[in-house]
């Protein structure tokens, strides 16, 4: 985190000697703001340090079904963030009615309860929440939110079988 904070602090180049200044977006303005005030038990990664709209994040709830299991995030920032939202994707194989098999996330602030005020400390307690509060009411995995509501314990064990690699067992 040192070694991105100081290449974050160091996009724009000095003007001397017909050196000109990097046009930083106003995005990647906003992107370094919010990455100063992220809560410091995700673990970040940015696959290229030159690029701070890209992240990867990795959560691991502390209670719940999904317990102590790391999860792995894809993060995305438009180019019109913070008026337009991240996009999150679940790399982390799960049985979860608010993701789907493909690792498409169903949270409300990355859609109609988006708001620029909104940080991506914002987005990452969202995602963490999900496993805490995990929503069968609006659901991308359908079949994973009607065994939630209908079979709860047949739904936590596939929760926790797959949270531990073992979804061989299970048709999907």
């Amino acid at each position: 985190m040192i070694g991105l904070k100081k290449n974050v602090m160091s996009l724009k180049k000095d003007k001397k000697d017909g050196v000109k200044k990097k046009k930083v977006k106003s995005a990647v303005l906003r992107v370094r703001k919010d990455m100063k005030e992220l809560d410091d038990r995700w673990e970040i990664k940015h696959p290229d340090i030159n690029d701070l709209l890209h992240f990867k994040v990795t959560i691991v709830p502390e209670v719940g079904i999904w317990k102590g299991v790391a999860h792995k995030f894809d993060i995305n920032i438009p180019n019109e963030y913070p008026i337009k939202p991240p996009t999150c994707t679940c790399e982390t194989k799960i049985w979860h009615p608010n993701i789907d098999l493909q690792g498409h996330v169903c949270l409300n602030i990355l859609r109609s309860d988006w708001k620029p005020v909104l940080t991506l400390n914002h987005v990452i307690i969202g995602l963490n929440f999900l496993f805490l509060e995990p929503n069968s009411s609006d659901p991308l995995n359908k079949e994973a939110a009607l065994q939630m509501s209908k079979q709860y314990a047949k739904f936590e064990k596939k929760a926790k079988d797959w949270s531990r690699g073992r979804y061989n067992s299970y048709y999907y």
